[in-house]
């Protein structure tokens, strides 16, 4: 084991990847100019810097997955993905269907999401559930460093387009990390604490707001479940189910706002394939329906707190 960045633990799952396989490519926003060190070992015909250009940046990755290679893109933040669109959700997300699986389209889109630098509501949106509704498309979004360098190398290995969502809050926040080959299959869930009254589900950065909330509430003598999510498509159902069914109350809680989220999704899934099990209704815990603060103080109210998940097992236990 390592101790690492998040930041520091994609770029060692790049290079690890790059040498492992001639056909994975990087290029993007600042690539090159950000990972110096990459171009010096693979060149610069693996490794390019790109024009602010992010519909270019991904349709040239999604014909680069058509003829074999396997790009790895960076578009920064999130909010740019909206330039990009066409090519990831009409171009990468179906193409490998409409070919009648003639083609496949290996390539990770790098997005970097949620509050953490003040960087404004035009740099901070998480716009994952948007995804997550984009057929043929998988969207993970890690929680800790290792998870971070498993995760990408498994998005790179795989043969349909993967969103790769970074918390900003989390890419300088250092972890240990397996040393090795380590990966992750997309789309199984993480047990992060053991519980049997409640159970919080979560992903990215709030992971850890659960945690504390758990803290909290276990000095009160309730017993919560915590769930990484990790990867929100393919969505681990059997995780989440087995553990509702036990504890038979549930918190979803994520920064991302409540309408049409992962969270409202996950909570029609408990409807359907847990209702006998459950004791009280399933509640969210979620951002709100708006454009996020530049203000940092501000920026830290709009995300859910522990306070805030505590409360809502406590309204329900």
């Amino acid at each position: 084991m390592r101790t690492m960045t998040a930041d520091q633990a994609m770029n060692e799952a790049l290079a690890e990847e790059m040498r492992r396989d001639a056909n994975v490519i990087a290029f993007g926003e600042g690539v090159a100019t950000k990972g110096y060190a990459l171009v010096q070992e693979f060149g610069a015909a693996r490794v390019r810097n790109t024009p602010l250009s992010e519909g270019i940046i991904a349709g040239t990755a999604a014909g680069a997955a058509a003829t074999g290679l396997r790009p790895v893109i960076d578009l920064l933040f999130a909010p740019f993905l909206t330039f990009a669109m066409d090519e990831i959700v009409n171009s990468a997300g179906k193409l490998r269907y409409l070919s009648g699986g003639q083609f496949s389209f290996p390539m990770v889109t790098i997005a970097r999401t949620g509050a953490g630098w003040g960087v404004g509501a035009q740099h901070n949106h998480n716009l994952e559930a948007w995804f997550v509704h984009t057929p043929g498309v998988k969207v993970v979004m890690p929680s800790n460093a290792a998870d971070f360098k498993a995760l990408l190398k498994s998005a790179i290995r795989d043969d349909n387009p993967v969103m790769f969502f970074a918390d900003v809050a989390l890419l300088h926040q250092p972890g240990e990390v397996p040393d090795g080959d380590h990966v992750l299959p997309i789309g199984k869930a993480a047990v992060r604490r053991e519980g049997t009254d409640a159970t919080l589900v979560s992903y990215g950065k709030t992971v850890q707001t659960c945690l504390e909330a758990a803290n909290v509430l276990a000095e009160n003598g309730v017993s919560c479940e915590v769930i990484d999510l990790r990867s929100l498509k393919p969505l681990d159902e059997e995780t989440v189910l087995a553990s509702v069914r036990k504890t038979g109350r549930a918190v979803l809680v994520h920064e991302a706002a409540g309408p049409c989220g992962v969270g409202a999704e996950l909570a029609a899934i408990l409807s359907e394939k847990a209702f006998a099990s459950l004791k009280a209704p399933v509640l969210r815990v979620t951002g709100p329906d708006a454009p996020a603060p530049a203000s940092f103080p501000l920026e830290q109210a709009f995300v859910p707190s522990a306070e805030r998940v505590v409360a809502a097992v406590t309204r329900i236990h």
